[in-house]
């Protein structure tokens, strides 16, 4: 069946919005133009189990050229994910399990088609073809390119002139990546920008395996709430499996100037809306917080529904403008005379230890993080100390929008 011929506007949507560059961009159009169904590929490395809305960005290109008749390729990096690609990392990614990969790839999938439509997605793993691969079929794919070659990708380099670890496995990782384009005769390849390198060996490989060489399409990277870059280690991501509410609250933490850039990378708010967002709150002429309740409307109803983002607007609005607690504060019991000597003293028990203890903070160095930035409230009041003291029915406030009441177990059993 033939795909749906873009009219004009259309195309330029397709091409422009969201969009950091496409190689070569006159043949994507004319492909778009031809009426061929294409396949589209984008590959992802099951590295962790969530996905954040910065990958949303190109799965939104994705699902908008689906519309048009197109069928998506999603490669699960069975195989690169165990190798560990850093895209610019200081240090190599851990090499993850056959389990672990395959726990969280289910779990990338459920998340990618909460953006794609699965009924125009095709799933291929790595290792229906790697997993027949032999030393010769490794040696001759490495023969194709040279280690000068490799170091043009920026990270690669940067690593090598500071003398820091490049292990040999990693040069594999772009050859794996781009003959996985060969295995699935894929017709364009998105990725973020700082996959360009790998994508474009994609396109030497097929034109070496006598395939058309397939187009590069490349997204911007979308940066973190606070500024820099998205990092689930910095605690600075909205992942898209967040609660209705938590995703809300993150999105009305932005800095001002990023409002009008996640509208463009992640909402279908018209470009003349955007733009006229961007230029009022450059020259200070709205009040930035209507602008970022719209944005979080559009984000939470697109990861939810219409009615998660008026209720999640609603309790925002009563706990942070109206300065109330939530009606439905979660609870949690803890036997506060348990309490180890290393965790309670005379002076109260350790906040760092309390917040991790009861999940509020991933580690202690980044409960300790939140202290010192403020951002941590026991009973309405700020925590400017290491150690608090214990009260049956405390409610704790993390940041502006995860809150926990914190019941003693001890009087809860009698």
């Amino acid at each position: 069946m033939a795909a749906r011929v873009p009219n004009d506007a259309e195309i330029d949507w397709l091409t422009r919005r969201a969009v950091a560059e496409i190689i070569p961009y006159g043949d994507f159009v004319k492909e778009l133009k031809s009426g061929k169904p294409l396949r589209l590929k984008m590959g992802f490395d099951p590295s962790a189990p969530d996905l954040t809305i910065g990958h949303a960005v190109g799965l939104r290109k994705l699902r908008q050229l689906q519309e048009f008749g197109h069928t998506v390729v999603i490669i699960v990096g069975d195989w690169t994910a165990q190798i560990g690609d850093p895209s610019g990392q200081s240090k190599t990614r851990p090499m993850l399990t056959q389990e672990q990969v395959k726990a969280n790839a289910e779990t990338y999938l459920a998340q990618f088609f909460k953006i794609v439509d699965k009924e125009r997605t095709e799933v291929r793993w790595q290792s229906e073809w790697f997993g027949k691969f032999s030393l010769a079929d490794v040696v001759r794919l490495m023969a194709k390119f040279t280690v000068a070659q490799m170091l043009e990708r920026a990270d690669f380099a940067e690593r090598f002139k500071a003398q820091k670890p490049l292990g040999a496995h990693e040069l594999l990782y772009p050859m794996l990546q781009g003959y996985d384009s060969v295995a699935v005769k894929a017709d364009v390849e998105f990725g973020g920008t700082d996959q360009k390198f790998n994508l474009m060996v994609g396109r030497e490989l097929q034109e070496g395996a006598e395939q058309p060489p397939q187009i590069v399409y490349t997204v911007p990277l979308l940066v973190g709430t606070d500024g820099v870059k998205m990092s689930k280690s910095l605690g600075n991501f909205i992942a898209v499996e967040d609660p209705p509410g938590e995703m809300y609250g993150k999105v009305m933490a932005l800095p001002d100037h990023l409002i009008a850039e996640y509208m463009e990378y992640v909402t279908d708010i018209p470009d003349g809306e955007v733009d006229e967002v961007r230029t009022a709150v450059e020259a200070k002429t709205i009040n930035p917080r209507d602008a970022k309740m719209r944005l979080a409307r559009e984000i939470v109803a697109q990861f939810h529904d219409a009615d998660a983002a008026a209720e999640a607007e609603a309790f925002f609005v009563n706990t942070f403008s109206k300065r109330e607690l939530p009606k439905d504060v979660p609870q949690r019991e803890l036997s506060f005379s348990a309490l180890s000597t290393d965790a309670s003293n005379g002076d109260g028990v350790r906040l760092p230890w309390l917040l991790t203890e009861l999940d509020l903070a991933p580690s202690t160095s980044e409960a300790n993080r939140l202290i010192k930035q403020r951002a941590v409230e026991i009973d309405g009041e700020v925590v400017g100390g290491s150690r608090t003291t214990l009260r049956d029915g405390m409610v704790i406030r993390v940041g502006k929008h995860r809150f926990l009441r914190v019941v003693d177990a001890d009087n809860v059993s009698r």
